[in-house]
């Protein structure tokens, strides 16, 4: 017995061992870019905002990531673990999700094939980008968690575009949906994704004005992004200089070599989330032991690979093996309703990074649409303004060039190549609105074809059916319409105003929704006949000054997610009873004013945060694990930035943040410098030009 027990304790301690070390030893070290000198130059203005001065683009580059990781270097090492497949070892069984899907996308297979599709100039600025983060890492070993994770390669950087473009339109919930045995239309995945938690709630606001509609006769450009206010996708912002024309302001995803949206000298552009249809499920035929499935009348093997997934567990990581399948139409997922494949816009393809940088560097409108062309960027609108006075919409997506005579909705064959599309169509086929007469484009996450005012919009007959256009509308959309349509003079403050606005219109999914509450007999019940009562005085806006804006913005936000699935909504007695009794509960009322519901905390800092879950001041979602139990707005409007050129043609812009530029820093005065002025819906300078970034700043050093 004492023999078994000393051998079972030995095993203990091999299996103990094998737990601590065995990622490490299996983990593939890359070789570090090319060694060169950078010459760069890093001004902080009054903000902490890094202004980065190369001589070159990739100058510029390896600065930018240096300074990048100064601020939140534990971010970006996450990013870089989930392009070599080992985010599972820092965040266990949620990584381990990421690492199951970078596998099943094959994303460093497609960065490994087509990286020399680049330009040498896209290659130089991603190596450049990964040599300052390792440089970074090199001066502060001691905040690498994993080893052999640096050197960091420019192939690292473009397998990060590769691995989390797709989820911004909903690949998550085609994944999560067959993974759980459950068929179209989709769930959401099992929450974490490479682009954080709760991607299909990531949003936006933007407007571009153009002259003759502003009172001031210049051309605006608003960018309002929502985004998580922490983690893979949380925006930093940053200004870039370079003797070959990187000059941009804006904002970046950690792991950009660039600012993915903000402006240069001649124009700008923002982002929106579209969601096109761009995923296409296909069942396919196995046969008898499900090594081979039909396409075309012939047996084809299935594509079989064996990975480990590392999933930390407390102090140990532990290896967790999966089955990795690909067919020709992509990867597939096995579940007990048999095998399906997935084809999704921007499969195989790296062109989106070259898209990125091109857009960039253009420096009027000919170039920008040329850039656009590339055929890069899987989905997203981009709403554009420039220095000449021109604004303009962009439904962009790679849309599946499909044929007729399937539903493309549902579930398709997958034993014939007629159902399988092989490229997107061009340029010229996507929905795009160039100098409306009306003035102004805007979009807010809607309807494509309401977006420039009435007699400007497009029409939806003159796209083809098979693009997967999506229709549906948020109440951002339309305030945003109404109020631009009615001032035919806009001047600045209304803009902004307008940017600000807290208010629902009973013409949105929100007029239905809250009239679907007051239609109920709850007379047998007195807490939710004093909720409907409550409910009654609702003025329509979350600004807080309203006894019931608490209540009415809790059941907007239990109704939010299904209507922006395009789902049934929920029961309204039953969503009003949640809503009651998780106020009772939290508050001991009904009652509570917004501005003690809503908060945006961080580290010390706890200011009162008003807005709503689809309102243009946009509070998107709360975290309610508050010792307090008052709720902590985490998305929602993260970063803004106002744009305009005067008469001259010279730009002008303000930006904020919902926290600082320290982004995971709480030591520093940035971490938290933003938040006052955030709350209060007012701006700082951004400097643009490295003149006046030098003159503003507060520290200039190489790094």
């Amino acid at each position: 017995m004492r023999k078994f027990l000393w051998a079972l304790l030995a095993l203990v301690g091999v299996i103990a061992v094998a737990g601590l070390v065995w990622e490490p030893l299996v983990a593939t070290e890359y070789t570090a870019p090319a060694s060169r000198k950078y010459d760069v130059e890093i001004a902080r203005d009054s903000f902490g905002v890094p202004h980065v001065n190369g001589k070159t683009d990739a100058d510029a580059a390896y600065g930018l990531a240096y300074a990048h990781a100064e601020d939140d270097f534990a971010t970006i090492e996450e990013v870089v673990a989930m392009t070599r497949g080992r985010y599972g070892a820092i965040a266990g069984s949620d990584g381990a999700k990421v690492d199951f899907v970078f596998h099943l996308l094959g994303a460093r297979e497609t960065a490994d094939r087509r990286y020399l599709e680049l330009s040498p100039q896209v290659r130089a600025v991603a190596e450049a980008y990964a040599a300052g983060l390792n440089h970074y890492a090199d001066k502060h070993p001691q905040e690498v968690r994993l080893s052999k994770l640096f050197p960091v390669t420019g192939k690292d950087i473009v397998t990060g575009f590769v691995l989390r473009a797709p989820f911004f339109y909903g690949l998550d919930s085609t994944i999560g949906a067959l993974a759980e045995g459950k068929p179209q239309p989709k769930e959401s995945a099992a929450r974490m994704t490479p682009i954080g938690r709760d991607p299909e709630m990531n949003g936006s606001n933007a407007f571009a004005i153009a002259p003759k509609r502003m009172a001031d006769g210049k051309t605006w450009l608003i960018s309002n992004s929502h985004q998580p206010y922490e983690g893979q996708v949380a925006w930093y912002e940053a200004v870039t200089h370079s003797g070959e024309g990187l000059d941009m302001a804006g904002a970046l995803f950690p792991g950009s070599p660039f600012v993915l949206l903000g402006h240069n000298r001649n124009l700008g552009w923002t982002n929106t989330v579209n969601r096109p249809d761009l995923i296409d499920v296909y069942k396919l035929v196995l046969n008898e032991a499900g090594d081979k499935y039909r396409f075309d009348g012939k047996w084809l093997v299935l594509e079989t690979k064996r990975v480990w997934l590392p999933v930390k567990f407390g102090p140990f990581t532990l290896p967790v093996p999966q089955t990795i399948y690909r067919s020709v139409h992509g990867p597939v997922i096995k579940n007990k309703r048999g095998a399906f494949a997935i084809r999704y816009a921007g499969i195989d393809n790296v062109k989106l990074v070259e898209q990125y940088y091109r857009n960039t560097k253009a420096k009027n409108w000919d170039e920008w649409a040329k850039s656009m062309a590339i055929g890069g960027i899987p989905a997203t609108n981009f709403i554009y303004a420039d220095k000449s006075g021109r604004v303009a919409y962009i439904y962009n997506a790679l849309f599946p060039d499909r044929k007729p005579g399937f539903d493309y909705t549902r579930e398709l064959p997958g034993d014939t190549s007629a159902a399988l599309w092989n490229g997107p169509v061009g340029f010229d086929r996507y929905p795009k609105i160039v100098d409306p007469a009306s003035g102004f484009v805007q979009n807010a996450n809607n309807n494509p074809f309401l977006a420039a005012g009435p007699g400007s919009e497009m029409k939806p007959s003159d796209y083809s059916p098979y693009l997967g256009i999506e229709l549906g509308m948020t109440n951002r959309g339309l305030r945003a319409t109404e109020l631009l349509a009615a001032d035919s003079s806009i001047t600045p403050e209304e803009l902004l105003a307008i940017k600000m606005d807290k208010a629902y219109s009973k013409k949105s999914w929100v007029g239905a929704w809250m009239e679907s509450f007051a239609a109920l007999d709850v007379k047998d019940d007195p807490d939710l006949l004093e909720a409907q009562k409550l409910l009654a005085t609702w003025d329509w806006t979350s600004d807080g000054n309203g006894a019931a804006d608490a209540l009415a913005e809790r059941v907007i936000r239990l109704g939010a997610r299904r209507n922006w699935r395009g789902e049934t909504m929920p029961d309204p007695r039953k969503t009003l009873r949640e809503a009651v009794d998780e106020f009772k509960d939290r508050y001991g009322r009904m009652d509570p004013p917004l501005a003690e519901v809503q908060r945006l905390r961080r580290g010390k800092v706890d200011m009162p945060m008003l807005g709503g879950t689809d309102t243009l001041r946009a509070t998107t979602m709360w975290d309610a694990e508050q010792a307090d139990k008052k709720m902590r707005v985490r998305h929602g409007d993260s970063f803004i930035m106002l744009i305009r050129w005067d008469k001259a043609g010279t730009v002008n812009s303000e930006s904020i943040q919902p926290y600082g530029a320290a982004t995971t820093r709480p030591e520093s005065l940035h971490y938290t410098d933003q938040m006052k002025l955030f709350v209060a819906g007012k701006y700082k300078p951004v400097h643009f030009e490295w003149a006046d970034a030098v003159k503003a700043s507060k520290r200039r050093y190489r790094p």
